[in-house]
């Protein structure tokens, strides 16, 4: 019971809510824009959290490799550093995850692109390997990017615009018109920024350890002044680009529900600004997880509520 308690752990639970918002705001998106398909929004969310859990497993494995999770490190103890599981359990269950988010993705691929094999199917299929080896070489291997400052960039990208545009596309079977749908990068950004969000405020947290373990963040290279500075700049702009979606497609009144469940997001950025790092930090984790999923929640049921008001406005003075 124990080991299966380690092995919840290593998958890290509390990270799957931002895979989970991606793929909602993607189908809903798909929804408003064109139609939404629920079997391969399905798959989506299976491939996004197979692989989130991958790359969790690679990051404890990586990070334990390098000896960065010491007991210096100010986070929850990680399962290698716990010793509950062993170094070789963890490549055998990254080796396994690599099928899963294979098996998922091309299941999805297959549908979403209904057996035809061609070059988008490919090139998606390209996107998805990618995919797989960022989650691993986050932290694994001498040239791990997430020891080089890079991180923030790979997670922006396949939490935002990869996971959100590659959801919608395969949700409409590849229909998009650039003069209606090309705001969808504005929600999509939304998140992928968000996303960057949570990795800061583990970055922040971990500070005084990375940089005694040569593990070079953002908040490692920029400091922790600066760090926060960064943090208002994505917390600030995801909500920004989520609103001006809203108001681009004139649903107006949705803005008095939005900005609520927006709290949440902004509660984290105080509390980033006035706790030094430190094993409070594990709470704010949590809390910007959750509450990205709730604020996102929100907004794809109001904008859904929004666009069914319209199009009723519309047929009743059409009626008229």
């Amino acid at each position: 019971m124990s080991n299966l308690k380690t092995w919840i752990s290593a998958f890290r639970l509390r990270t799957l809510p931002l895979a989970t918002a991606a793929v909602l705001i993607g189908a809903s998106l798909a929804d408003l824009h064109h139609s939404m398909d629920l079997t391969i929004t399905v798959l989506c969310f299976t491939t996004a959290v197979a692989l989130q859990i991958l790359s969790n497993l690679a990051n404890d494995y990586g990070d334990f490799s390098k000896g960065t999770d010491s007991e210096n490190r100010v986070g929850n103890m990680r399962a290698l550093q716990s010793g509950n599981i062993t170094p070789s359990q963890m490549r055998v269950a990254i080796v396994l995850f690599v099928v899963c988010s294979l098996t998922s993705g091309i299941s999805l691929l297959y549908l979403g692109f209904e057996g035809i094999f061609n070059f988008q199917f490919v090139t998606f299929f390209i996107i998805g390997l990618i995919a797989i080896t960022a989650s691993i070489k986050y932290t694994v291997g001498k040239n791990a990017y997430g020891y080089s400052g890079f991180g923030d960039i790979a997670v922006f990208i396949f939490f935002g615009p990869v996971a959100i545009i590659g959801t919608f596309l395969l949700n409409t079977h590849f229909e998009f018109n650039f003069k209606n749908d090309w705001m969808i990068i504005l929600p999509a950004s939304a998140v992928g920024l968000l996303s960057t969000a949570v990795l800061n405020t583990n970055n922040i947290r971990d500070i005084e350890n990375d940089q005694a373990s040569n593990k070079i963040t953002i908040p490692v290279k920029i400091g922790l002044t600066n760090a926060r500075i960064y943090h208002t700049f994505l917390i600030v702009i995801a909500l920004l680009f989520f609103f001006i979606y809203s108001f681009m497609h004139n649903f107006y009144w949705v803005i008095f529900f939005q900005m609520p469940a927006s709290m949440f997001i902004i509660k984290n950025l105080v509390d980033v600004w006035k706790t030094l790092p430190s094993v409070a930090y594990n709470k704010f984790l949590k809390e910007l997880s959750l509450g990205i999923l709730f604020f996102v929640v929100i907004y794809v049921v109001t904008n859904s509520a929004a666009q069914t008001w319209n199009t009723i406005d519309g047929i009743m003075k059409f009626v008229k």
